[in-house]
């Protein structure tokens, strides 16, 4: 779906983005990860043939972006992170309005604009965008990007500001976009968010790219596997209490296997056996610590 080879982009003597390969595949979405600053709106931009890389290609459906940039676009939606409405207008003129600029004809666009805002859970649609709250304003900009049913949907930061339950709920539309098979790329400061619903990941650090691969092999590389059994004994033992019973944890499989066989040679109360993997945020931090 996506392709971009050796790009960079440098402004004067700035480079906001390093050299960067990376491969987006159909059919999943994509998280974009960093700091403030590190790079991740210049390159979602790139990708969506917004701004033209320094060096590099970007290739986007089988298309170069830049010398078929036209074409291309057509098959994609975008999202910027700040995305102001025409206030003076209803959500379905809004609507409108962008759908003549795509060129779709009245009443396919009056119906495509109805089954979006209804999807969104938007009923407000004769509503001013300007009485909108911040959540509503995001669900109007979201049916833009995806009026003209693009294949490819470049998201910069989807729910920025958003209250809990609207993030929510958007999240659980990307994952029904995806099971409509849509690609998405999206940018999110929420490591939980991406953690909860992206097939990989890119940690972008200063301008480079630290790691892109998916979730499983992130863990598997950068992050730690801990395993807790908890018992209870009426003895006093020399192990960490909580809620009264005794915790042991390793991150050893050979030493869970032994301490199992403890609890049950000793006739101690087995409660809980549990592993816990190191969640994107803790890697995002060793990371940037680095």
């Amino acid at each position: 779906m996506i392709e971009l080879n050796d790009v960079c982009k440098r402004y004067n003597d700035t480079t906001a983005v390093e050299p960067l390969t990376l491969q987006v595949p159909d059919g999943e979405i994509v998280g974009i990860i960093g700091h403030n600053g590190a790079g991740k709106s210049t390159l979602l931009k790139m990708m969506a043939g917004l701004i033209e890389p320094s060096s590099g290609s970007v290739t986007v459906m089988g298309r170069d972006i830049q010398k078929e940039g036209v074409k291309v676009k057509k098959q994609i939606g975008f999202l910027p992170e700040d995305s102001p409405l025409y206030e003076a207008m209803t959500a379905r003129q809004y609507l409108l309005f962008f759908s003549e600029l795509y060129q779709m004809p009245r009443k396919k666009a009056l119906a495509r604009i109805d089954e979006l805002l209804d999807s969104l859970d938007l009923p407000q649609k004769d509503q001013l965008t300007g009485e909108f709250s911040k959540g509503m304003k995001r669900k109007t900009a979201i049916a833009r990007a995806l009026l003209h049913d693009p294949g490819l949907l470049i998201l910069d930061e989807p729910n920025s500001g958003l209250d809990p339950l609207t993030a929510l709920f958007i999240l659980g539309y990307l994952k029904k976009l995806k099971g409509e098979g849509k690609t998405i790329v999206l940018s999110a400061h929420n490591l939980f968010h991406v953690e909860s619903i992206c097939d990989r990941v890119a940690i972008i650090k200063n301008g480079r790219m630290l790691v892109f691969d998916r979730m499983e092999a992130i863990r598997a590389r950068l992050g730690k596997r801990e395993y807790q059994v908890i018992f209870r004994s009426d003895q006093s033992l020399e192990y960490e209490r909580l809620d009264g019973n005794y915790v042991y944890r390793t991150d050893q499989i050979a030493g869970i296997t032994s301490m199992l066989e403890t609890v049950s040679q000793n006739k101690w109360g087995l409660v809980d056996l549990s592993m816990k993997e190191s969640a994107l945020e803790e890697i995002y931090v060793k990371l940037m610590a680095g």
